[in-house]
C-alpha cells in the first residue's frame, strides 16, 4: 500500500531571519507519521506573495496535503489568506460563519472586535474552516491545502482537527540502534544491509561524544517483520 504524501510550507520572515525557531514542522511530521501520511518536502519562505503563491501551486499539484503554517494573523504582514486565494483563483472577503466566531469570542473575552482583528475572518471563497479552540481565529482549507496559524499552541490544536479526518494508509515503524564506531567504518556493510532490504529506509546519523565517534543507523518501513528481521542483521554486523 502507498501512503498519502504530504509537505508543508513554512511562513515567516521571523524563522528565515532566525528571531524564532520553528517547531511546527517537528510536531507535524511526528503527527503525520502516526497517521501514515509521508511527509516527504517542508519549504520555508519569506513574507512575500509570489513566493508564496509559487510555493502553493508548487506542492499542491505534486502532494495529496499540503499543510501551512503562519501568516493568518491581524497584522499587514499576514498575507497567507490572500495568497492561497490567489494561487486557486479564488475571490477573498470578510465570511460571516468567521466573523461570528470572533465576534462572540471577543464578547466574551471582553475585546473590541476591530479591523485589525477582522482580518482573521477574511476566508477564501468556497474554504472550509478548521477548529480553533485555543484562540478562536479559524484556519482553513482549499482543496488539499490546509492553512494554519504559526503560533505552537495554536497549530497543534488545529492539527489536531485535522488529522482525523484525512485518510492515512500505513504506520511507519522505526528502529534503533546506537554504534560506537565512525561511519567510515561501517559504511560498507551498511550500504550492503541496504541493498537487502530496499524496501526499508536505512539512515546514519553520526554523533562524537568524549572524542570518540558514533553513529545512531535508524530502520524505518511499515511491514514490522522486516525491520526486525533488518535490525537483527544490523546487529550480528556490530554487536555491542
Amino acid at each position: 500500500m502507498t501512503n498519502p504524501t504530504a509537505a508543508m510550507i513554512v511562513i515567516g520572515d521571523e524563522i528565515l531571519s532566525g528571531r524564532t525557531r520553528d517547531s511546527n514542522m517537528h510536531y507535524l511530521a511526528a503527527e503525520l507519521t502516526k497517521a501514515g501520511i509521508d511527509l516527504r518536502e517542508v519549504r520555508v519562505v519569506s513574507d512575500d506573495a509570489p513566493a508564496i503563491v509559487a510555493a502553493v501551486k508548487a506542492l499542491s499539484g505534486s502532494f495529496t496535503h499540503v499543510f501551512t503554517s503562519g501568516g493568518i494573523g491581524p497584522t499587514h504582514d499576514d498575507i497567507t489568506a490572500d495568497c492561497i486565494a490567489q494561487a486557486f483563483g479564488r475571490s477573498i472577503d470578510v465570511r460571516d460563519d468567521a466573523r461570528a466566531l470572533l465576534a462572540a469570542h471577543y464578547a466574551r473575552t471582553g475585546g473590541e472586535l476591530n479591523t485589525a482583528r477582522l482580518r482573521m475572518a477574511r476566508i477564501p471563497e468556497g474554504a472550509r474552516l478548521i477548529e480553533n479552540p485555543v484562540s478562536v481565529a479559524p484556519g482553513f482549507i482549499v482543496e488539499n491545502v490546509h492553512v494554519m496559524a504559526g503560533v505552537p499552541a495554536v497549530f497543534q490544536a488545529m492539527v489536531a482537527s485535522v488529522i482525523p479526518t484525512l485518510t492515512g494508509g500505513e504506520p511507519l515503524l522505526s528502529q534503533t540502534l546506537r554504534i560506537q564506531r565512525g561511519e567510515g567504518d561501517i559504511a560498507g556493510p551498511l550500504g550492503e544491509l541496504a541493498s537487502r532490504y530496499p524496501d526499508l529506509m536505512i539512515g546514519s546519523y553520526p554523533f562524537q561524544t568524549n572524542g570518540a565517534f558514533g553513529a545512531n543507523i535508524v530502520i524505518r518501513g511499515q511491514d514490522g517483520r522486516r525491520v526486525d528481521a533488518a535490525m537483527a542483521e544490523l546487529s550480528r554486523l556490530f554487536p555491542a
